[in-house]
């Protein structure tokens, strides 16, 4: 996992309003030295930086504990779910990355046959789903259902927990887990 240097940079330097030949002066580099480490072209050594970030002020152990805010994208198109499964199980989710976020929202597709496995999911929090096409066999704890269409189901992840589409056709589920769980 890389650090982006350049947006937290970027991002502490226009909030204190400073140029970037403002903050290049104040630190004693060029300005196309801040331009370049902002843009991720450079990367500076720890000596550079410490001199860039005495011109804001700030220390290096908060420069990286510093957690850029990232733009929350509303709205998705169906090409921009971002696909987090592999094999008989299909699972696209809104939004490619859930830092920070407490909801997770799939559209699932299982082929016929395929199972989330015959050791039952355990895990913190709750979640729900609505199928929108096909039979989905559900299991929690001891108990069973088969869903279809227009179906639904919402329950604590702690409880035991299994799906396997029932039939020939493929099933379809919009789902919500809070927390995320991927």
């Amino acid at each position: 996992m890389s650090l982006d240097v350049g947006s937290r940079l970027r991002q502490l330097r226009m909030a204190r309003n400073l140029s970037q030949r403002e903050l290049a002066k104040r630190a004693g580099v060029t300005n196309s030295t801040i331009s370049l480490i902002e843009s991720n072209s450079a990367n500076p050594s720890v000596g550079a930086l410490k001199r860039i970030l005495d011109g804001l002020p700030i220390g290096l152990a908060e420069f990286f504990a510093f957690e850029p805010e990232k733009t929350r994208q509303a709205f998705y198109a169906a090409e921009d779910l971002v696909e987090i499964g592999k094999g008989p199980i299909s699972y696209r989710q809104v939004g490619d990355n859930l830092f920070g976020r407490s909801l997770q929202i799939l559209k699932e597709c299982y082929q016929p046959g395929a199972d989330t496995g015959k050791v039952p999911l355990v895990h913190d929090g709750e979640e729900g789903g609505i199928v929108l096409s096909g039979r989905l066999e559900v299991t929690v704890e001891n108990e069973r259902r088969i869903l279809g269409p227009g179906d639904a189901y919402y329950f604590e992840s702690r409880r035991p927990h299994r799906f396997r589409c029932v039939g020939p056709v493929p099933c379809e589920v919009i789902s919500a887990c809070t927390p995320p769980s991927f």
